[in-house]
This record gives C-alpha cells, sequence and structure tokens, in this order.
C-alpha cells in the first residue's frame, strides 16, 4: 500500500507555535463527546477538544507520540487532521510537579470554598486541567 493510502497528514498547532506536522498512522484525539480515533481516509468532521491526551504514530516510528491539548477546535478531512489548540504541549515536555500542585492546589480551594463564584469556577476549571494533563503523564510513563 502507498504512504498516501496508509497515512493520514497530522498538524498540530498551539496559539503559540506549530507544534507538529507530518504523516502518521492514526490520530487519537479527545473530543467534548469523547475520544476519537482517526485512520486514513476519515469522514469529514469539526468538533471541539477537550483537555487530554492526543496521540498518534508517525508513519516513520514504531512509538507512539503523546501530546496534551486543551481546548481548541479539531477538523478532519479525509488526507487531513488539523488539530488547533489553545494549549498543546508535547509529552517530554509537561512537568508533573506542576501539574499536581495545580491539582492540590485547586482541591483546596474547592474543599475550603474559599472565594466567591468566580474563583471556584476557576478552581473547577483549573482541576478539570490539571487531572487531564497527570492523566497523559501516566499513559506516557506507562507505554513501555
Amino acid at each position: 500500500m502507498s504512504p498516501t493510502n496508509s497515512s493520514i497528514q497530522l498538524e498540530i498547532v498551539s496559539v503559540q507555535e506549530n507544534l507538529f506536522s507530518g504523516k502518521t498512522a492514526f490520530v487519537v484525539v479527545p473530543g467534548v463527546d469523547g475520544e476519537l480515533g482517526i485512520y486514513p481516509k476519515h469522514s469529514p468532521l469539526l468538533t471541539q477538544i477537550k483537555p487530554g491526551t492526543l496521540k498518534f504514530r508517525a508513519v516513520e516510528s514504531d512509538k507512539d507520540s503523546y501530546f496534551f491539548v486543551a481546548g481548541g477546535f479539531l477538523e478532519v478531512q479525509p488526507d487531513v487532521v488539523t488539530v488547533l489548540a489553545d494549549v498543546a504541549i508535547r509529552g517530554e515536555d509537561l512537568d508533573e510537579e506542576r501539574a499536581e500542585g495545580a491539582r492540590k492546589q485547586a482541591e483546596e480551594v474547592l474543599l475550603n470554598k474559599k472565594g466567591d463564584k468566580i474563583s471556584i469556577a476557576s478552581a473547577q476549571a483549573e482541576l478539570s486541567y490539571a487531572l487531564a494533563e497527570l492523566s497523559t503523564i501516566r499513559k506516557i510513563n506507562n507505554r513501555g
């Protein structure tokens, strides 16, 4: 099978930079309605991204690659997947200590109900973000 038929172009772009551009065998993205597995020749799709793990395998690699993504959109065409993320961090750049600290701080605000409704809503969002980031780190560390 030719590379065109067995691969799909992936573009990962954040507000700050273009993070990845290349041919992949598959892409898994955390959509708002659940995890989406995308293979070459997938039907067109446009959806929002929720905080979580983006996983793919580059054609020239035998290992999966991971990113943490939060917010943004996923556009799928039969031969191209574009991830326009508010936040996208390469797996190897994630900081477990920072994410764990953010989780603890958000939980403390929520447990003590410190602050106004906006502060509590902000703490809930930060907790969700930190938990998703920690989940990505765990997936990377368990990949054998």
